[in-house]
């Protein structure tokens, strides 16, 4: 049996400093609040965002199309982003505070050594929910309902990892339903290129986060809680790249369906495919490091992508 009380090493060791623009404009008291909510960690709000801006930018169609409302949604989106991911990574570490006392890299959380008290955190989550509430009310019918189906998966995937090989599986499921979303909330209803976007981010998500669960493969293995990095071991990097060709040849189709030609559509997708080659060629599944940069190269990826979304409709020939 493993001893899920939260080790003293976690309640003696110092808390890592706030890094970024936070640091300089938030009361000290608040700085544990922000760490909670992962602001200094922004990586994890760009991977929520990118795939609703795909699915608003492609709906638009792209960027020249886009009304005042299509910009207006752009910044809604940021904004339901930023505060559902901190909501996410509230009710991850409710679930998981004393797992994460175990292990290194999640052992100064705030609500592991007790900068933030729980009632605190509750608080946070109501505020945060709020926030993604105001956002919500905003886009159309179909949007809200997918929006609040999504709750279901926020709430069950910190506990995938406890009874299923695949938790990335269900995280790219809840990760990508921006997609949908971001359609509905242009369109009024969800189209078939809506899902060919949900399918290419559901493998993205697959690929990047089994890069990151390697990070945590030790630790993981030693608390008995399952991942994809654990399931593939060392055919981790076949199976990226698999997710990875996925991903490319949907994010393609995606582009193609909405009238796109087809080879303007490979050849706009092609750049994204080469930067996943790379990506997967340089990172090394037993160096923690070149986990995390592998990983928060997908910021890029997003945005290359949303900027072929944002173009795709642009008519750079004659005629």
């Amino acid at each position: 049996m493993f001893d899920m009380q939260p080790s003293k090493d976690a309640d003696t060791m110092p808390a890592p400093a706030m890094t970024g623009v936070w640091a300089h404009i938030l009361p000290s008291a608040l700085i544990p609040y922000a760490r909670l909510l992962r602001l200094d960690r922004p990586i994890g709000w760009w991977l929520l965002l990118l795939p609703c801006w795909w699915g608003v930018l492609l709906a638009g169609p792209g960027i020249l199309s886009l009304d005042v409302m299509g910009w207006y949604l752009l910044v809604l989106f940021l904004v339901g982003a930023v505060a559902m991911r901190g909501a996410g990574c509230l009710i991850n570490d409710f679930w998981d505070r004393n797992f994460d006392a175990q292990v290194a890299r999640t052992a100064t959380r705030p609500l592991v050594t007790g900068d933030v008290p729980i009632w605190g955190a509750v608080i946070t989550l109501i505020l945060t929910l709020f926030i993604g509430a105001i956002v919500l009310v905003q886009l159309s019918g179909t949007a809200i309902t997918i929006a609040l189906l999504s709750i279901i998966l926020v709430v069950l995937y910190p506990l995938m990892k406890r009874i299923t090989w695949w938790p990335q599986a269900v995280l790219g499921l809840t990760f990508n339903i921006g997609t949908l979303i971001g359609w509905a909330a242009v369109q009024g209803q969800v189209d078939s290129p809506a899902w060919l976007l949900y399918a290419a981010g559901f493998f993205w998500t697959m690929g990047y986060d089994t890069i990151y669960g390697h990070q945590d493969k030790v630790d993981d293995k030693k608390l008995g809680l399952k991942s994809t990095a654990l399931l593939f071991g060392v055919h981790s990097k076949l199976m990226v790249f698999l997710f990875y060709t996925l991903t490319a040849v949907f994010m393609a189709m995606a582009v193609w369906w909405v009238g796109v030609p087809l080879g303007l559509a490979a050849s706009l997708v092609a750049p994204i495919g080469v930067l996943l080659l790379i990506q997967v060629w340089f990172w090394q599944p037993d160096i923690p490091e070149t986990c995390w940069d592998a990983f928060a190269a997908n910021r890029d990826i997003g945005l290359l992508y949303a900027l072929v979304c944002a173009l795709c409709f642009i008519p750079f020939g004659p005629g």
